[in-house]
């Protein structure tokens, strides 16, 4: 009867991804809607970007609040994870991003997107909102989510 030793507290979402998935596996996971989906490389600058975001409280996160702040006009841009069940949780909101004219992308794991602003708990979607502290990262982002193809 002895402790058993703790794991080590320093790994962080782009890390380790999703319990130790590799993001080629989270591919495979994905609802069928998850269309316009963000590369590995450019996941990896959302997380980021949502991190800094957080540290400033320019973060909305889950599907009311991202809702009724997306109809109350604030602008940004929008993260949907790829993998929530059912579907018809988040299948409406890629709907009010086209018709309100924001920007949004998929990325592959809700885990993955909970833990980028600092939350045990998934999150099925997040509005990240620009401040001068971190508008580069904003920028390349909203730039690059911008460029994605459109879904069908």
């Amino acid at each position: 009867m002895g402790k058993t030793p703790k794991k080590d507290q320093g790994e962080t979402a782009e890390e380790t991804t999703d319990g130790g998935i590799s993001y080629e596996q989270q591919l495979e996971l994905l609802n069928s809607i998850a269309n316009p989906l963000a590369s590995k490389k450019l996941t990896k600058r959302i997380y980021k970007t949502i991190k800094k975001a957080s540290s400033n409280k320019s973060l909305r996160t889950g599907i009311k609040e991202v809702q009724k702040y997306l109809r109350k006009g604030e602008k940004g841009f929008v993260v949907i994870a790829g993998d929530v069940t059912p579907i018809e949780v988040v299948c409406h909101l890629p709907a009010v991003c086209e018709e309100l004219e924001i920007p949004y992308a998929y990325v592959p794991s809700k885990k993955d997107l909970g833990s980028a602003f600092g939350c045990k708990r998934t999150s099925c979607c997040v509005l990240v909102k620009r401040q001068d502290d971190f508008a580069s990262n904003y920028d390349e982002c909203m730039d690059q989510i911008k460029t994605l193809p459109p879904p069908i």
